[in-house]
């Protein structure tokens, strides 16, 4: 073979191999773009399937939104019912103890002795001139301003009155409670009057509202409570009893363990009284003139709890760590008896509140447990549970807010030197007729504590998304579970504890704060400092 044909046949080789090789990129293109056009309809699936999503998701979200909009309907009318129908039982209760107050006069005045010729004719006149005096001071009291008489210390009706009463009853001391005014000689008394000048709105004159205590008659009978397991308390109470005999001869009642602790120390001390069933205490507040207790806060709480409708007038003696509400010194209580006993004094209006706990199963508003009344605070706290509390607040048939954090606190205007302060709520003067709602501890930088009027009803509820459960205590004892879907109401009680003041409500209150907390207790700054000119 020639060179010439080598080379020839060399070159037509490379052709055939070129034309061999063009096929196959050919091939890897075509596979690549078919791969690309398979990834851009991926993606295009992609995208379309997320819009699906996220449109679907959104008309879930709406529509979630729906129905929680709807259930804040339900359970505001639900609290609106709530609130409605305890009304309606405090005002039945109410009514129920003004007839029982009438009945009972109208008893007394058949058992009084009368010539048998125009008995029954006398008879008939008082008990028209007792329905018509009750109604024209019904009217007085509402129709002025000051307070209601029957209002503030009115006789509670009771199943066990029948059985009890010949036991127990005997003749009250009576008393009026008016607005007293500071500054004033002749006696004459000042109340709010807005006048209307011109369109505008001013005050014409303000009272003190200091409420002053006037008996009528003489107090007959004492209750003394004293702080257990205390020495001194022990010795200071023989002592104040004998005296209470001696020399104001006054009946003395107190609880059996008293009695027992002095009837072992003498015999002397049998003319003592006190009570032997439980249903007894319920009428403590028909014979009992004034109630004195020897030992600081917690003796006058357990003294409030003791009566659960009106409350005699209460003296409170210092003998505790801490005295917020007990503003006489035992070293002095002849001279401050003897004060109380001839009167007028000024005394303090500290409201309670009423709570009733609602089941979930309860078949209607109106199937409660029994009122608790407290006359500092009622809490509701985690408990045990490491879970934060969530609990859902309705004020009348408005929503407050949701909770979530240790608790809550629903305190009244004494209280409000107890729980509340510690947990951030203000201090309030006590005769302020307010409700203060304090979060403990809440989850949120935002939550502050408020202070709502006195007229309206807080229903606080456990929701049933709940991730635990609840406890209320009240005035910290009697503590009671909450289960998802139970609700506690709380409202203003009718029956306020009239406590007696050294001075007067705000010079007491102020003195407390200062002695007992050291409130705003700093250095003077000196005067050699640099001035301004």
């Amino acid at each position: 073979m020639s060179p010439r044909d080598s080379f020839a046949e060399a070159s037509s080789g490379k052709e055939s191999s070129v034309s061999r090789s063009q096929p196959q990129e050919n091939g890897v293109e075509s596979a690549l773009h078919s791969m690309e056009s398979v990834h851009g309809l991926e993606e295009i699936l992609q995208q379309s399937v997320v819009k699906t999503i996220d449109q679907n998701l959104v008309e879930f979200s709406e529509a979630l939104r729906s129905v929680a909009k709807v259930l804040r309907c339900v359970v505001e009318g639900r609290a609106s019912a709530q609130a409605e129908a305890a009304e309606w039982k405090r005002k039945l209760e109410i009514e129920r103890a003004r007839n029982m107050h009438l009945k009972l006069k109208e008893m007394s005045i058949e058992d009084t002795p009368i010539d048998n010729g125009d008995k029954r004719l006398r008879n008939t006149s008082n008990q028209a001139e007792t329905r018509n005096s009750s109604n024209m001071a019904t009217e007085r009291c509402c129709g002025n301003h000051g307070i209601c008489t029957h209002e503030v210390l009115r006789d509670r009706n009771s199943e066990s009155e029948s059985s009890a009463v010949a036991k127990m009853m005997c003749r009250k001391a009576s008393f009026k409670l008016a607005w007293g005014c500071k500054g004033e000689r002749n006696g004459q008394h000042k109340h709010d009057v807005v006048s209307f000048e011109r369109g505008n709105i001013t005050t014409a004159e303000r009272s003190s509202k200091q409420i002053s205590l006037k008996w009528e008659t003489d107090p007959q009978t004492v209750f003394v409570l004293t702080k257990p397991n205390s020495t001194s308390v022990r010795i200071l109470c023989s002592e104040m009893v004998r005296w209470l005999k001696e020399h104001k001869k006054l009946n003395v009642f107190v609880e059996p363990r008293v009695r027992k602790e002095l009837l072992a120390e003498s015999s002397y001390f049998d003319f003592v009284q006190t009570w032997e069933e439980d249903e007894e205490i319920l009428l403590l507040h028909t014979q009992v003139d004034l109630v004195i207790t020897l030992g600081g806060d917690g003796t006058v709480l357990w003294a409030a709890s003791m009566f659960k409708g009106p409350v005699p007038p209460v003296v409170s003696f210092s003998l505790g760590s801490l005295g917020f509400m007990t503003p006489f010194q035992s070293e002095f209580y002849k001279e401050s008896l003897d004060a109380i006993l001839k009167g007028p004094i000024s005394i303090t209006l500290r409201h309670r509140l009423i709570c009733h706990v609602i089941r979930d199963g309860a078949k209607d508003e109106l199937e409660t447990e029994e009122p608790m009344l407290v006359l500092n605070e009622v809490t509701i706290d985690r408990g045990m549970s490491s879970f934060l509390t969530q609990l859902e607040c309705y004020c009348d048939n408005s929503f407050v807010t949701c909770v979530q954090g240790d608790g809550l606190i629903l305190s009244t205007t004494s209280g409000s030197t107890a729980y509340s302060l510690a947990a951030g709520g203000s201090m309030v003067h006590p005769q302020v007729p307010g409700i203060l709602f304090t979060p403990i501890c809440p989850h949120s930088l935002s939550f502050r504590p408020l202070i709502l009027p006195e007229y309206v009803t807080v229903r606080v509820q456990v929701p049933f998304n709940s991730r635990g459960q609840a406890w209320a205590s009240f005035d910290g004892k009697d503590r009671k579970q909450l289960s998802a879907g139970d609700a506690l109401i709380c409202s203003m009680a009718p029956w306020p504890v009239p406590t007696a003041c050294q001075v007067d409500s705000t010079n007491d209150f102020l003195h407390s704060i200062h002695e007992g907390l050291h409130w705003n207790l700093r250095k003077t700054q000196s005067f050699d400092g640099p001035q301004d000119l």
